[in-house]
């Protein structure tokens, strides 16, 4: 039996158009800030990769390139010009780790609580609110892409909202935010490239260096060539196209009373209970059927703890102890969601 991969939110497979782009990144090999004439077709290359990701995306304003979300997310933290950090209480742990000091914000009823950010808000001076756009525990979306009251909220407030799109861009429409950090290999692109997207530059206090003195160290033109590449094959991906196969899978784990579902959800993460299975024999016995998912966030899904996150969605210990998580991508297949369906109501 040939294996079904559902553990996207924690890496997608390469596309092959991101594998092509990379080995022609190869073939320009020069550093792109050199003088001469190689190092000036790298940046020409550069450039264009950066055009085609902001096209791609939506987005008109600046876009920095990382090695991914953690260090996106830690430049917006770390140098944007506010003078507090706020979280969601659901927040990835790159953000707490970036910010160890955050204000916590909780979310109630599958939403960032806004009576308790006004009251975060008006305690103190101007402030930096990071938000996922989609959890990536529960796919829970939490940032709309217009009409954001949070956005609304904070920026009555003087301040910025930084979203962390790791688990949407490619995927959904931006939010409206200031700041947006995603990394490349969640829709397809290469490992150890991402972006950092700012309205304006002046919102962050430079470092010299290179992208614009924003960020030190020399970029990675093949895979940001492999990012442009994902971003635009991205736009084309036909398994979300028939959303048939997807509500009959969803029908099917909601009969089963598996889905959990707090507050607005996405339609490719997924998180599912078992009612008497813990989530270590969930995933034993799913790994011995063929299927590859996780419990929560590959970051922390070694811990024995309940997950923090699901926690703060409102899930008691023992249902989180309980709870995994699916995740569909790019190569997902209406076939392998009718088998995993069918393999998650075998489980007993």
């Amino acid at each position: 039996m040939s294996r079904i991969y559902l553990d996207h939110a924690a890496t997608a497979p390469l596309r092959p158009e991101a594998l092509a782009a990379m080995e022609e990144g190869f073939r320009v090999w020069a550093n792109p800030s050199s003088p001469h004439a190689e190092g000036r077709a790298a940046r020409a290359a550069l450039e264009d990769a950066r055009e085609r990701c902001k096209a791609a995306l939506g987005w008109q304003g600046e876009l920095i390139f990382t090695s991914g979300a953690s260090e996106a997310l830690a430049i917006a933290l770390q140098r944007a010009k506010a003078d507090r950090r706020i979280a969601s209480a659901v927040e990835h742990d790159a953000v707490f780790r970036a910010a160890p000091d955050a204000e916590v914000v909780p979310v109630a009823g599958g939403a960032v609580d806004g009576d308790a950010l006004g009251a975060l808000l008006e305690a103190g001076s101007k402030p930096l609110l990071a938000v996922q756009h989609v959890n990536s525990e529960t796919g829970t979306v939490l940032l709309p892409r217009a009409g954001n009251p949070l956005a609304e909220q904070v920026r009555a407030a003087g301040g910025l909202l930084l979203a962390d799109c790791s688990q949407s861009a490619g995927k959904l429409p931006l939010p409206d935010a200031d700041m947006a950090a995603l990394a490349a290999h969640k829709f397809g692109g290469p490992v150890g490239v991402g972006a950092l997207l700012v309205r304006d530059f002046a919102m962050l206090e430079p470092v010299g260096g290179h992208e614009r003195g924003y960020r030190q160290g020399t970029e990675n033109l093949p895979a940001a060539l492999g990012m442009a590449a994902a971003l635009e094959a991205a736009a084309h991906d036909k398994w979300r196209a028939d959303a048939e196969p997807q509500f009959a899978f969803r029908a099917v784990l909601r009969e089963s009373g598996a889905i959990v579902e707090p507050g607005y959800q996405c339609d490719y993460i997924l998180a599912l209970t078992h009612p008497s299975l813990s989530a270590q024999a969930l995933l034993i016995r799913l790994d011995a059927m063929g299927f590859a998912v996780s419990a929560g966030s590959a970051c922390s899904s070694g811990s024995l703890k309940p997950s923090r996150v699901l926690k703060a969605f409102g899930l008691d210990d023992d249902t989180a102890r309980r709870t995994i998580r699916v995740s569909l991508g790019w190569n997902t297949t209406a076939e392998e969601l009718d088998a995993f369906a069918k393999a998650w109501t075998s489980l007993s």
